[in-house]
């Protein structure tokens, strides 16, 4: 097996913010009134409209107001009841509740924040098969026209190069599969092959890849370099393949085009001799995943990283060696490692760990795979694929799964019928605690009549007092003495209490 990769050198231009740094805006912007600001005046409709709303929005909040929130169970009601054990029961209930409550809302912010994650990416081999057939070569039967007595070949010798790729679980990755010879000349004979040996599960996973993650999915361009020395006139024909951009209005069923969702490129090119070529991979990635430069990636420990997950690095590694200054927390220490990466000095700025990073950025050079193109006699006797094994990183299967828990249709009617359900229970609640004070008064009643009466027109005298305003000092003594009825200056009615008290009963609506 021919090895994965092969250094390809090219210049990269580094990616730079295209906003200026440190821009600020200078100056105040023009001064206006803080008082009221002059508006049109209301027609009669208008503010009937008004007060309409508002009156209609009182009346809401009094309903709110008067719902019955509290749904525990009142002291003292299994006393008056024939089975105590049920207000047990009901409490265990209420605490069961609590915690099924507690452990949805903890689970559904965990999936939330799962499914949010940016860098919720699995790895997966890709694994790729090259091969090539020949057409019209001198060794295949006789070309010759003797009747016509032409010694040329009739037909130009050419071969057809065949590249594809499928998407592989981890499981289905074993040894035999990967070195085992590849019956027939053309890969797809090798793949059902490779599909025939595995069970019915496997088969079926592989099936569900095949459709979601095809070999077109992972780059956005593909080209073939040919061997220039092998070319008299140096004019040999580059293949290139660029997905075009699709959207909304080319699809508006979200089906993939042909163009766009493949998992073989053929192409066909006149030759009669062993060629070499260069097939170039251009990943396509979401977020897209950069080369860091030495400096930075010995800082954060990555090669490769999208450009959220080097800044969150460098933040990380900031906070662990302590470099945050006590004073003001927007600077930090540089290190001897961090000066490269700033190259400011001394102090660097933490908002500005974006633009550190944005300059150390490179653009991830192409996968390339090199692959011999065999004419010859020998080779096709048993012909053998030229297999690589690409690893690509793919959207998390179980984040499809968990994205109907969150967005569930379902979920918010059965909060719904949950509320509904609490406000039943909470009427239900101060329905028991409205009889179970009528219990305990008729009980009290009916122990020690005379006394509870006494007791109960006291306190409701007392009550009555205090509600009209005629209590002295707490005292429950009813203030209608010759003081209350003296006027002047020096009155009970000329102190700011009683003005108070008055201005009160003005303004309050009857």
């Amino acid at each position: 097996m021919q090895p994965q990769y092969r250094n390809f050198a090219q210049q990269q231009v580094p990616q730079r913010s295209p906003h200026a740094q440190n821009q600020r805006r200078g100056g105040i912007g023009p001064m206006m009134s803080s008082g009221p600001h002059p508006s049109a005046p209301l027609s009669q409709a208008q503010m009937a409209q008004q007060q309409q709303a508002q009156a209609h929005a009182n009346e809401l909040a009094k309903r709110r107001s008067r719902k019955p929130t509290d749904k525990n169970m009142p002291d003292g009601v299994e006393d008056s009841i024939v089975d105590p054990d049920s207000v047990q029961r009901y409490k265990d209930l209420r605490e069961i509740e609590r915690v099924l409550d507690a452990t949805t809302t903890r689970k559904r912010l965990d999936i939330s924040e799962g499914v949010n994650r940016s860098h919720n990416k699995l790895k997966k081999t890709l694994r790729i098969w090259i091969t090539n057939t020949v057409e019209d070569q001198v060794w295949q039967g006789n070309g010759l026209n003797v009747d016509a007595f032409d010694f040329t070949p009739n037909m130009e010798a050419s071969y057809r190069v065949k590249i594809e790729g499928r998407l592989l679980d981890n499981n289905d990755e074993t040894e035999e599969e990967r070195f085992a010879p590849e019956p027939g000349s053309a890969v797809q004979d090798s793949t059902d092959q490779m599909d025939h040996d595995s069970d019915k599960k496997k088969r079926d996973s592989a099936t569900a890849n095949a459709v979601k993650h095809r070999f077109s999915h992972f780059f956005k361009t593909i080209t073939v370099d040919f061997d220039r020395s092998r070319f008299r006139n140096g004019a040999e024909q580059t293949v290139e393949w660029k997905k075009p951009e699709t959207g909304p209005k080319s699809h508006p069923s979200g089906a993939s085009s042909p163009a766009t969702d493949f998992d073989e490129l053929v192409f066909k090119r006149n030759g009669d001799e062993n060629t070499n070529i260069t097939i170039n991979l251009f990943r396509q990635e979401l977020p897209e995943r950069f080369l860091l430069s030495p400096e930075l990636a010995e800082v954060v420990d990555m090669s490769e990283a999208t450009q959220q997950e080097a800044v969150m690095a460098l933040w990380e590694y900031i906070r662990f060696w302590g470099l945050q200054e006590d004073e003001e927390k927007r600077n930090f220490r540089c290190d001897e490692l961090l000066k490269k990466v700033v190259g400011r000095g001394d102090v660097g700025y933490i908002p500005m760990l974006n633009e550190y990073v944005t300059q150390h950025l490179r653009t991830l050079p192409p996968i390339s795979l090199p692959y011999t193109i065999r004419v010859d006699e020998e080779f096709h006797r048993d012909p053998q694929p030229t297999i690589y094994d690409v690893q690509v990183l793919v959207d998390d299967p179980l984040r499809g799964e968990l994205q109907p828990l969150i967005n569930n249709a379902k979920y918010a009617t059965m909060l719904k019928d949950v509320s509904a359900l609490d406000e039943q229970l909470a009427k239900l609640i101060q329905n028991i605690s409205e009889s179970k004070a009528k219990h305990s008064f008729f009980t009290a009643l009916s122990d020690d009549p005379a006394s509870f009466v006494r007791n109960w027109l006291s306190s409701q005298n007392r009550d009555l007092e205090i509600i009209m305003g005629e209590a002295s000092r707490g005292t429950g003594e009813a203030i209608h003495g010759d003081e209350w009825r003296r006027s002047g200056t020096g009155s009970v009615w000329a102190t700011p209490n009683a003005r108070e008290s008055v201005n009160v009963l003005l303004a309050r609506q009857r």
